[in-house]
Order: C-alpha cells, then structure tokens, then sequence
C-alpha cells in the first residue's frame, strides 16, 4: 500500500481514501492540592511586598500543586534535585494513567485498543521515559508503539499532536494515545528573587490525554479494531509552528549553581515577543485552507499567562469571549505547560457549541520562543 502522510504546514493524510486523523476523546487529571495564590505565599512564608504583587496580580484563583512539608518554623522544606525529580516520576505516571483512563472513557476504548503511545513532559528527566513507565503500570501491550518528547516546553503539546496525528494517518483504524503529563511542582526553585517569583505564581501541576484515530482498516486486517471517533470530534487538518530564533533564550530551564537545581527562566518580554509574531504563523496557516480569522468560531489558545493571553487577543483581534476557556483554564489550573490547550478543548467540548463544519485553532508557545498551531474542523 502506498502511503501519503504530509504533515508540518500542509494538511495530515492518510492513504487515499482513508480521511484524516480526528480527535476520538479527551481525559485529563491533576495532582496534589488546589492552593489560592495567598495559600502558596503563606505556605512558603514570602513577605517581600514585589513578590506577593506578582502573585496576586496573575488572573490565578488556585493551582493544584504538590508541596513539600512543613519544618519546624513552619515554612515548607525545600527539595534536592533528587527529591524533585522522585516526586516528577510518581506524579508524572499517577497523573499520566488517570488521564488515559478518562481519555480511553471518553472514547468508548480500552487499553487493549491502544497501539501507539506519545508522552510529553517538560518538567522532569526519566529514562526509561514516561511511556515506558506507563505501559508497564497501566498493562498496556509491550508491543505498543512509543515514542517521549522532553524539554520542549509549554508548545509540546501541539507539535506531538503533530507526530501523533502523522502516525495516525499512516495506521488507519489503530488508537494512538497523546499524553502531556506536566509535574510542575518539581520544577520550583524557591528563593527571594524575581527570576523565580515569576514561575512560581503561574506553573500547576496537571496531565491531559487525547485519543487519535483515522478512519479505514489496519493492513493486518483485524476485526477487533477500537471504536470510530463520534462525528462531533474535529479533524487534525494542518499544522504550522515558527521558532523567533532571536528571542531563543527567552524562556529556558537551566542549572542554577547557587540552588544547586535547574531553574526555569522566563524573560518579562516574552508576552511582546509573542503577541508580535502571532499574526505571522496563525496567517500562514489559514492561506494554506484558504481562509481567514474571521472564518475560525473557536479559539484554544494556551494559557501562558494573564500578559501573554492578552498579548495574543489584541494582536489577532480576538475578543475576550473568544479565549474564555483559555483564561478559564488559567483562573482555575494556572499555567498547565503543554497540556493547558487540552484542558482549554475539553471545556469547549463540554460546553456543547460546536456545530458541524466550525473551524478551530488550537495555539500553544513556549521555549524556542516557538509559537505551534494547528487548524481543525468539526
């Protein structure tokens, strides 16, 4: 058989006649305790008064986080290395299985229907990766097809959506399952001065699962394939992502010597930087369908923060009902990593107001500085 998966700024196909990858179910779980900014200020004993405006000024109501104990002056202990990335292993896999079980619910699937296994992380370093991890604690077949995307950051999701949406399209029938499974409390460096203050009033911890399937028959000719996605589940159509390659140094995770840990780094410019360049990859992949921003009903666009949120609205010309999930997201979860737009699609899904033949666009950024979209339709 004769296979044509395109995949990048083109559309995803499969081999002729076959249609294109469709998103079949969603899932997704959190870790830890829900914290009001106030709480985290309080367990961490933070008085500086420029701080605590950082904190109580980030559109954040709570987070789910996964804290250390209390010493004995009461403040909370802080971690090794070590202690950061034990706790990013055992919250990575308990938040990684849930995920995928209420995503292989949402499907009408079971974990015998799994054939292909993408985990994204950011958070933590695992060898062997997540996806190895979770085949053996979920009872995922060994056979199963895996591949681990880490340190790509915030944008992650969306481009191994694209690597799963490409293996999809060539496994017509089979289930391929996408993970963003982000431990963000084992990613804290906690200390006096803004560097952290930044990223420690945004990240949460959360994961969240999709499941992926192209419509046609395997070509071992199995009868016993996973259910077809409902038709009100949109269609992967293209993808199109840009690296400001000027800006590459703007959001890292690196070694902070005086921590003795990595610390996560984001430069206060990046919502302008963002917001600047927006334009410039949402444009290039709608004139691949031929359409407009005024053609697109729904927006999912990940929750960076309360300025990078805004800085894409004006710069794309969105109204704040428009990215209401994308705020929501953020109010309610703080910043996810890679799998805030999913948790953003899942509102929209239970929301209940995509018709047949709306368009989305899903937009993530992060590290690189990258911008990663990709256009959908119902």
């Amino acid at each position: 058989m004769t296979m044509c998966v395109e995949l990048a700024d083109s559309g995803v196909r499969g081999p002729q006649g076959t249609g294109t990858p469709q998103i079949a179910g969603i899932g997704t779980a959190v870790a830890g305790e829900p914290y009001s900014q106030e709480e985290v200020l309080e367990a961490f004993g933070i008085e500086d008064a420029k701080v605590r405006s950082v904190f109580l000024n980030s559109a954040i109501q709570r987070r789910y986080l996964t804290v250390p104990p209390p010493g004995e002056d009461g403040v909370r202990v802080p971690e090794t290395q070590g202690e950061l990335l034990d706790k990013h292993k055992a919250l990575a896999v308990d938040m990684g299985a849930r995920a995928v079980d209420a995503c292989l619910k949402d499907t009408g699937a079971a974990l015998a229907d799994v054939r292909h296994l993408c985990c994204v992380t950011s958070t933590g370093f695992l060898t062997p990766g997540l996806s190895a991890l979770l085949i053996r604690e979920m009872g995922i077949a060994p056979s199963c097809s895996r591949v681990d995307i880490v340190g790509m950051g915030c944008n992650a999701g969306l481009n191994a959506l694209g690597v799963t949406a490409a293996w999809s399209a060539a496994h017509p029938g089979e289930l391929a399952v996408m993970l963003c499974a982000e431990a963000c409390s084992a990613a804290y460096a906690f200390d006096s001065t803004m560097r952290t203050a930044v990223v420690n009033s945004l990240f949460g911890d959360g994961a969240a699962a999709v499941a992926i399937v192209s419509g046609g028959q395997p070509e071992d000719g199995r009868t016993d394939d996973p259910p077809e996605p409902a038709a009100a589940r949109p269609r992967l159509l293209s993808f199109a992502g840009h690296v400001i390659t000027d800006a590459v140094e703007a959001m890292r995770y690196d070694w902070d010597g005086a921590q003795g840990k990595f610390s996560f780094f984001l430069d206060p410019g990046i919502p302008y930087v963002v917001g600047a360049h927006a334009e410039l990859v949402v444009d290039r992949l709608l004139s691949g369908a031929g359409l407009r921003r005024s053609d697109i009903s729904h927006w999912l666009v990940h929750s960076g923060g309360k300025k990078v949120i805004d800085a894409i609205r004006v710069n794309l010309g969105l109204t704040r009902h428009e990215v209401r999930h994308t705020t929501g997201v953020l109010r309610d979860y703080g910043n996810l990593s890679s799998g805030s737009f999913l948790f953003s699609y899942q509102r929209l899904v239970r929301e209940g107001v995509t018709r047949p033949g709306d368009y989305g666009v899903l937009m993530t950024m992060g590290p690189g500085s990258t911008i990663e979209t990709a256009l959908v339709r119902w």
